[in-house]
């Protein structure tokens, strides 16, 4: 009986690098945009069908949903990227607080290490390969941070954390693999290796970047200013509204199927509230601030 348990230990270990490295070989972009088109069906008995099979699955809550029935979604990516009632995400409007991005999973989080943040166990990425722009990275060295997952059944839509202007959108390619804790645990340099969209703000705390990261299956990331999904093959300086402010819990945009969101601010700015729990909703108190610079 002694015996089982490290053999099952093992066992699991391998099936987890199988997992992982499995993804190496598939083509990811193919697939994504094979799901991706399948979530644009409006057949109904194929998108109902979809739709019927996802939320037992992932035990989805629609009563939280503006649309409960899914009959009325016009496809299952509408479906996806579906609308919360304002009741169910009650926003902590108090001026000295950051509220969490997302519905997810806090998966890390904590100070940036001169430029290095923690990915999982035994795995770190700079904050120049994540960011793509020595620049920016420089911003926020020494800095905090905080990788939000989101889960399949969450609410997809991505909202401020805190009010800011925002000075910048950079779409930078890359690979698609999932992002989940299995994969986090073993690819190196997983948030820097996937495609990514970093949006950098002015806020009264200094910068703040939020970087949506894109993983597989994931249709495409999306913000409220773009008429359709973001897709280059080369990084890009997006074109962005002139003088775009956005308060705290205003909608930034979504993914289109789950993936993570990064939060960056700079050093000596603020304190992460230790009393957040790992699974979080929008809108939920997740920090304090320091100081303010203006």
């Amino acid at each position: 009986m002694p015996l089982m348990k490290p053999c099952k230990n093992r066992c699991t270990i391998m099936l987890k690098k199988l997992f992982a490295y499995f993804q190496y070989i598939l083509p990811q972009h193919l697939l994504t945009k094979l799901f991706a088109r399948l979530g644009q069906v409006s057949t109904p008995w194929v998108k109902n069908n979809l739709i019927h099979s996802f939320v037992k699955y992932y035990q989805v809550d629609l009563n939280e949903a503006v649309i409960e029935d899914v009959t009325n979604y016009p496809t299952f990516n509408d479906f996806f990227i579906r609308h919360l009632k304002p009741t169910c995400r009650p926003i902590n409007h108090d001026d000295s607080f950051v509220v969490s991005p997302v519905d997810g999973t806090i998966a890390q989080g904590g100070k940036i290490r001169k430029n290095q943040l923690l990915q999982a166990k035994g795995h770190s990425f700079s904050l120049e390969a994540l960011l793509a722009h020595a620049k920016t990275a420089a911003l926020f060295e020494n800095g905090e941070y905080e990788t939000f997952y989101l889960a399949p059944r969450n609410y997809h839509r991505v909202h401020m954390p805190f009010s800011g202007k925002l000075l910048s959108a950079t779409y930078i390619p890359g690979r698609l693999f999932s992002v989940n804790k299995i994969t986090a645990e073993i690819i190196p340099d997983l948030y820097a290796r996937n495609e990514r969209l970093v949006m950098l703000f002015e806020t009264e705390l200094g910068p703040m970047a939020i970087v949506m990261v894109g993983a597989l299956i994931v249709g495409g990331m999306q913000t409220i200013w773009m008429n359709r999904p973001v897709k280059y093959t080369s990084i890009q300086e997006l074109l962005i509204p002139t003088n775009l402010v956005l308060n705290k819990g205003d909608e930034l945009g979504y993914f289109i199927v789950g993936s993570t969101v990064l939060l960056l601010f700079g050093p000596q700015t603020i304190h992460w509230d230790p009393e957040t729990p790992r699974s979080i909703h929008f809108g939920q108190k997740i920090a304090t601030k320091i100081i303010s610079l203006h």
